[in-house]
């Protein structure tokens, strides 16, 4: 999986594009474009990866992504040819033209379109509501589609069933240079964090000294490497807990622990539980 820049192609008579997907899986690579976008998961379980965020989604899933925000959705398997469907909607700041941005009233629009390059996740009411207005949209005549993104992106703006996915607002924003950079590393991270990766190898990656390589990703994530990898680890062992009946040890080792101490300590630490206890609720959740 390689982060790369994705040329959005919109029709030349609309100032936004709202497409349907129905396919076997996302695999889609790790990318970035300038266009905002906002991305509802009809179908699919996986991995999202927002900047450098990763997390696991389902069916209703419902974020939207900023400007030059690198971002991916990844299926965990393929049961079909339908087995991932997602309606998204993509456009520029400017689709509604740049005098709008100057007037009072776009105030907390602009102040979303700016809190999108940490990603934002809807939930509850909000998820549910714009949810049929973006399946509604698909049929629509193009004037309407861009009175009802204004209106979703209205919604999202006054409430309060919203979150951030990433910890600052700056965070992912790359210069095309910086952008690059950052793709390397962070598929080197996807590619290898069940692995015993070394700083220099990433910091070669990087083709920085091990101390700058720290410095700058602390600058760009707000965490330290292993604080990343951590995450990673941490996230991909809860997936295996849910969805297999492996041992715990297994899952320690498979998720790229050296040490089941240091595992279930750092576990309950990010989880607030155990991983027997994890996987046990997870279960009397689905009864």
């Amino acid at each position: 999986m390689k982060p790369i820049f994705e040329q959005v192609t919109k029709h030349t008579e609309s100032a936004l594009l709202i497409r349907r997907y129905i396919q076997p899986k996302f695999d889609v690579a790790y990318h970035f474009h300038p266009e905002i976008e906002l991305t509802y998961i009809i179908k699919s379980h996986g991995k999202r990866y927002i900047g450098g965020n990763v997390s696991e989604y389902s069916p209703g899933d419902l974020v939207l992504v900023g400007s030059n925000t690198p971002h991916c959705w990844l299926s965990y398997d393929n049961k079909g040819s339908d087995s991932a469907q997602a309606i998204v909607i993509q456009f520029q700041k400017e689709f509604i033209g740049e005098p709008f941005w100057e007037l009072p009233e776009s105030v907390e629009i602009k102040s979303l379109i700016t809190r999108a390059n940490t990603g934002i996740l809807i939930k509850g009411g909000t998820n549910k509501k714009i949810q049929k207005m973006m399946e509604r949209m698909e049929s629509e005549k193009s004037f309407l589609k861009l009175i009802h993104v204004m209106e979703i992106l209205h919604i999202i703006a006054e409430s309060d069933e919203t979150e951030s996915i990433s910890n600052s607002y700056e965070t992912f924003i790359f210069s095309p240079t910086e952008a690059n950079r950052f793709q390397k590393i962070f598929n080197f991270i996807i590619e290898n964090y069940q692995h015993n990766i070394q700083l220099k190898d990433i910091a070669t990656v990087a083709n920085l000294t091990q101390t700058a390589f720290c410095r700058y990703f602390k600058s760009v994530t707000r965490k330290t490497f292993i604080e990343v990898i951590v995450e990673f680890r941490i996230n991909h062992a809860c997936q295996l807990l849910r969805t297999s009946e492996k041992p715990v040890a297994d899952i320690c080792f498979e998720s790229g622990f050296g040490n089941i101490s240091y595992f279930n300590k750092t576990f309950k630490t990010a989880t607030g539980s155990s991983p027997l206890q994890y996987r046990n609720l997870f279960m009397k959740s689905k009864r």
